[in-house]
């Protein structure tokens, strides 16, 4: 399977966070699973940390997923497009390009952000 985890995941799994669900864990460790974070998370979590509203470095959390195995997904004009052809249920701009970037790619966006769910069979509440 193919997936690619929303911010908030990344930032659970570096920090082997007690939110991160086992079924999350158990599809991030399955080694036939393709995992992958955006570049649009690191650079939501580059925006966080300006702003000190977290407490994380985007160029560890690159090297740390890199370590892990994890691709790193570019923002493309494709994901743009497919971006731009969602329907307006969610407000957040990252969490937007996360769902087009599944649907694009395809891939499945891990995530615990409930409100996603509208976004269809490509987005996993977990």
């Amino acid at each position: 399977m193919n997936v690619l985890l929303d911010t908030h995941l990344v930032l659970w799994w570096m920090a082997d966070h007690p939110r991160l669900s086992r079924h999350a864990r158990d599809l991030i460790a399955d080694d036939d699973n393709d995992v992958a974070i955006s570049v649009a998370s690191l650079w939501e979590i580059a925006l966080k940390a300006a702003r000190h509203s977290i407490q994380a470095d985007p160029g560890e959390v690159e090297r740390a997923a890199r370590a892990g195995g994890f691709g790193i997904l570019a923002i493309e004009a494709r994901h743009v497009h497919t971006l731009r052809a969602l329907p307006a249920l969610h407000g957040d701009p990252f969490d937007r390009m996360l769902v087009a970037q599944a649907r694009a790619e395809p891939r499945y966006l891990l995530t615990a952000d409930r409100a996603l769910r509208g976004y269809g069979e490509s987005v996993l509440v977990v």
